[in-house]
């Protein structure tokens, strides 16, 4: 009997016959609406809360530096611990990891904001709460992007995005400038207070949704083995590797935006709290802006177009900014900052979340995340330590440079096109029989494919090979070889190893309907009768047993379509 099996299910919204389409808006799915406005809700607190913690720290200190670590203290968790919170959201109930994470991120929030009503607060006290803030996002939000699949169809994956942006950013338009008012009339105390408050009503939407989830077909993965095949997967997809550079190099230069917007708001043009939450209001309705457009600006344009566009808009803003002095012209400034800051960002978070099955989904999208935050981590840090010492409009002006150098690192790296690809499984798993007895730790298990290719085939057969040991390595397969019978050259053998039959079986599961297409490449120059010969091995050692004649035993399996790629 198969150690594991299971029927799998699909559903998706209604569509546009013929088109695929999806005929609703993702606002129209229940689920995706109270969990979306709950969201927005809860990011009302959070820019109170950063616009609150922001200028508490430049009361405090007066200094450049510790004003900019406010944004690094809240990006470095992302950085160090979203790949842990991706593979936890992988295997666990994310409804579950969503929930513990809000639960934690309240407790801390009512502790800040205790402590900062009865002053007790230090600069580096503060820095460590809006690390501990950072640390619950960093768990949170990789379960969140990866369950917009969960609430929505795969074709309204983009729109899903650009509405929860759209979202964020709503609330940027006018929570900094409420959250500067807050805090102008009644201190940063009540402005962690009100944020520790905006918390529940997620909390209850959470609480009360029952999402359908698909039987599990194999166990759940260590978290050091999910984490290490997320990485894995991540270094093996060479179009997610681009998007993950291009995010860390452009959040380097886009980071100063948020990180000096005080200091612009103080220095430059002469405010207190009130212009700063302004100012970031202004930041948030041009994001508001983009968001709205994203959709049909990507129906329009190809990815790195839109791309490389904002990167270089951000730093003709970013130079504006580090020239004015005059509050209207700054804050037009910003608005078209926070324009370019969510073309780019939405973008880059559409290719990953179509670029990754579901079985990796929240690993890859925590990666992307530490990228993107590494970035912006370094950048805030950078940058506050080159105003420090040669002034804000300088910061401004060394973080035009950078973005110029991201959109000229579109020449080399282009992104490829957030183009749907059909991710889903190749087909129902079944664990294969065998005439040897398993179980989930026998191995190593040492795969054999035997092809017949013809000499004229041999140039494409090398070619589709290549790809097709990168989708091997990537979905877990180590010592991949091919080789070439020395007396039949007709005869090629392909060979890799699992380290067990979970392994292996994990392996298998994890082919997509999208990397069917190098197989039946291959399959249309195999020249042998029937399809290719598959044979699973087990790997003995000859000190722990008495070598016999008979050597490894072998099981065979009759060729059946698809049954191994």
């Amino acid at each position: 009997m198969p150690l594991y099996s299971a029927r799998r299910s699909d559903s998706a919204a209604p569509t546009i016959r013929g088109m695929g389409l999806p005929t609703t808006s993702p606002l129209q799915i229940p689920i995706f609406r109270n969990v979306w406005i709950a969201t927005l809700i809860s990011n009302f607190g959070g820019l109170i809360q950063s616009v609150g913690a922001a200028w508490l720290m430049l009361e405090m200190t007066r200094r450049a530096d510790m004003v900019a670590l406010v944004q690094t203290s809240t990006a470095l968790p992302v950085v160090l611990f979203s790949l842990l919170g991706g593979a936890i959201a992988d295997g666990l109930d994310r409804r579950r990891v969503m929930l513990a994470a809000q639960l934690f991120m309240l407790a801390v929030s009512v502790a800040l904001a205790l402590c900062a009503w009865h002053e007790l607060l230090s600069p580096w006290l503060l820095l460590g709460f809006t690390f501990l803030l950072g640390c619950g996002a960093s768990l949170n939000a990789p379960a969140w992007q990866a369950s917009v699949q969960d609430m929505v169809s795969r074709p309204q994956v983009s729109a899903a995005v650009a509405i929860n942006s759209m979202g964020f950013n709503l609330a940027r338009s006018t929570g900094p400038a409420i959250g500067g008012a807050v805090v102008a009339l009644a201190g940063a105390a009540t402005a962690f207070a009100v944020n520790a408050l905006s918390y529940l009503a997620l909390i209850g939407v959470l609480w009360r949704w029952r999402p359908v989830t698909e039987p599990r077909l194999l166990p759940r993965e260590r978290l050091a083995s999910a984490m290490a095949a997320g990485l894995r997967y991540v270094m093996l997809s060479p179009a997610i590797r681009v998007v993950l550079l291009r995010s860390a190099v452009f959040g380097v230069g886009a980071s100063a935006a948020v990180a000096l917007l005080p200091l612009v708001a103080e220095r430059q043009v002469g405010g207190g709290a009130l212009v700063y939450g302004i100012l970031l209001g202004a930041f948030g309705l041009g994001a508001v802006v983009a968001a709205l457009a994203s959709t049909r600006l990507r129906e329009r344009y190809a990815t790195e177009s839109i791309v490389r566009g904002a990167s270089v808009g951000f730093a003709v803003a970013l130079a504006a900014a580090s020239i004015s002095s005059v509050f209207v012209l700054t804050a037009v400034a910003v608005l078209a900052a926070g324009i370019a800051w969510v073309l780019a960002l939405s973008t880059f978070n559409v290719t990953v979340q179509l670029s990754a099955p579901r079985w990796v989904v929240a690993r890859v999208l925590a990666l992307y995340q530490m990228a993107a935050f590494g970035g912006l981590a370094s950048g805030s840090w950078l940058w506050g330590w080159l105003a420090r010492l040669q002034g804000v409009d300088n910061a401004l002006l060394g973080a035009a440079v950078a973005l110029l150098v991201s959109a000229a690192l579109g020449w080399l790296l282009p992104l490829q096109p957030a183009a749907p690809r059909d991710l889903d499984p190749l087909r129902q798993f079944h664990e294969p029989e065998t005439a040897v007895p398993v179980n989930a730790r026998t191995g190593p298990v040492v795969i054999s494919v035997e092809w017949i290719i013809d000499e004229a085939d041999v140039v494409p057969f090398l070619h589709n090979m290549a790809e097709r040991r990168r989708i091997r390595r990537r979905d877990g397969a180590h010592r991949w070889a091919l080789l070439r019978d020395l007396h039949r050259p007709q005869v090629w053998i392909e060979r890799f190893t699992c380290a067990t039959w979970l392994d292996y079986l994990r392996h298998i599961s994890r082919v997509t309907k999208d990397d069917a297409g190098v197989y039946e490449r291959l399959r249309a120059l195999h020249r042998g009768e029937g399809l290719p010969k598959v044979r699973r091995l087990i790997e003995r050692s000859t000190s722990s047993v008495p070598w016999t004649a008979s050597g490894p035993r072998e099981v065979e399996e009759p060729p059946h379509p698809h049954r191994e790629l």
